[in-house]
């Protein structure tokens, strides 16, 4: 049976437990039927490999450049252009990661406010999308969001792990929705299960977040932790359990989202 494409659009492949075998892992995606892949960019640094990654395989990947809330703390206005011409780079499709995290608050909340803001009117200038992260912070997240939505192509909430009034809050204003291996998850991924169902699907796209997040049902379970593109068919199959449209349709869809909003290479 022929194996329905499917894009990645968040793995985090400059990550360095990918620097002993990171053409394997690629390898053993494309085998596994994953057509494209969107390298997320966190930090300067790590947007500046991802852009890299992406030179060695241009017909595969686009990248994210942003500075994750983790980071907000190190990030200084000063840096603003060099974070401009990293997105200015013709591989690079979407501004971020970029958001709030108050679970872990790696950074002081002001801070990732300041942060935030700066990238989203950094992008509605460049008139590039944006990759979403948002935890244990919906109320300032939206806040400072909406302001900058008129201005912006295209959003995605990146790995979705919030409540009903969240999700149908980003899809009153037109976000899409990423769903990871968090969903696979038989404890915490409950709740996200639930929802599954009410994410229209001209707005789902799903993701890896690799190395973090691998899914828990994987079968027969790795010996290690590491989460890597080949095992997105198992988000993808989850999915596909929970949703009443032919596993095709779903597949099909999917990928024609992500291949839109992140202007990757045609298929």
């Amino acid at each position: 049976m022929q194996t329905s494409p499917l894009v990645d659009i968040g793995i985090n492949l400059a990550h360095d437990s990918y620097d002993h075998d990171r053409a394997e892992v690629v390898e053993r995606a494309m085998a596994a039927g994953i057509a494209r892949m969107v390298i997320t960019g966190s930090s300067l640094e790590s947007a500046a490999r991802a852009i890299e990654i992406c030179r060695r395989w241009p017909a595969l990947m686009r990248a994210t450049a942003g500075i994750h809330p983790h980071h907000a703390r190190e990030f200084q206005n000063s840096e603003l252009p060099r974070l401009r011409a990293l997105l200015e780079d013709p591989l690079v499709t979407s501004a971020g990661e970029c958001g709030l995290d108050y679970f872990r608050d790696f950074s002081p909340r002001e801070d990732q406010r300041r942060v935030f803001a700066a990238q989203l009117e950094l992008a509605a200038q460049l008139g590039k999308p944006v990759f979403l992260h948002q935890r244990d912070a919906h109320a300032d997240f939206m806040e400072i969001l909406v302001d900058y939505l008129p201005g912006l192509p295209r959003a995605v909430v990146h790995c979705f792990t919030g409540s009903a009034a969240e999700l149908d809050a980003y899809l009153a204003h037109g976000l899409y929705i990423g769903i990871t291996g968090w969903v696979c998850d038989e404890r915490r991924g409950a709740a996200v299960r639930a929802l599954i169902p009410r994410i229209p699907l001209a707005r789902l796209m799903i993701e890896t977040d690799g190395p973090y997040l691998m899914p828990r049902n994987l079968k027969p379970k790795p010996s290690h932790r590491r989460n890597e593109p080949m095992y997105l068919r198992s988000v993808f199959d989850l999915i596909c359990e929970l949703r009443p449209e032919p596993a095709s349709d779903i597949a099909a869809r999917m990928t024609s989202n992500a291949l839109f909003f992140f202007e990757l290479p045609s298929l």
